[in-house]
């Protein structure tokens, strides 16, 4: 299981990555914390999610730059917030989104320890947009127990589970003031479609990633008008 923490890969992104950005004076800084599902485990770089969200925002007339990335495979909270640390990234971002939880949930890690880390990571992501939290953009968990993966699991017991840490993270960006975005009943519509799913049968490919972009897109851009 990729979301595993004992079978953790050697990440895609550990740190920010320098990216080639628009020429436009006026180009927004973006930051993408998160985890596997940030990172588009098992698809191309210019897939992930982020970077499609960028992709699409200039084409509205948004210049995001292409986003840093702070991810990787099997990262609960509390191992994100570490890395966030790690990096000692000392950059404000005009925008910053997160996306964390999935593997709290497959570890069976508590729900009120989630909503304590949690709290925590939305502090440090309004840290990175220069203290405000209208920059910030939380997407929900996918739920992996509609995937081929979860084959033979109980994945009632799955998708409750999500709609329990997706209820907190709803919860605490309320609290916040931060906006949420609920893309986990797109990730449930892809159950049985076989193109919307990586080779692994956990992760997914750009045409599912790039639904959930098209639903961050309207929010971000209200966000920054």
């Amino acid at each position: 299981m990729a979301c595993s923490s004992s079978q953790v890969v050697a990440p895609a992104v550990v740190a920010p990555v320098p990216m080639p950005t628009p020429t436009n004076s006026a180009a927004i800084a973006y930051l993408a914390l998160g985890d596997s599902y940030t990172i588009g485990e098992g698809a191309q770089p210019a897939d992930r999610w982020p970077m499609q969200l960028a992709s699409l925002a200039r084409q509205q007339g948004l210049t995001l730059t292409e986003p840093d990335i702070i991810a990787r495979t099997g990262w609960t909270t509390a191992d994100l917030q570490g890395a966030i640390r790690d990096a000692n990234n000392q950059k404000t971002y005009g925008l910053v989104s997160l996306l964390i939880g999935v593997n709290n949930q497959y570890q069976g890690k508590p729900v009120a320890q989630y909503r304590t880390e949690f709290r925590a990571l939305l502090a440090t992501a309004i840290h990175f947009a220069g203290g405000r939290a209208g920059h910030v953009v939380v997407l929900s968990i996918p739920d992996w127990g509609q995937s081929p993966y979860a084959a033979g699991r109980d994945r009632v017991r799955i998708g409750t589970e999500i709609d329990q840490f997706n209820a907190v993270a709803h919860e605490e960006c309320q609290h916040a003031d931060v906006a949420f975005v609920d893309i986990t009943p797109l990730t449930r519509s892809a159950a049985g479609d076989a193109t919307q799913f990586a080779p692994d049968g956990l992760h997914y490919t750009s045409s599912q990633m790039r639904r959930w972009a098209e639903q961050a897109l309207p929010v971000v851009q209200t966000l920054l008008r």
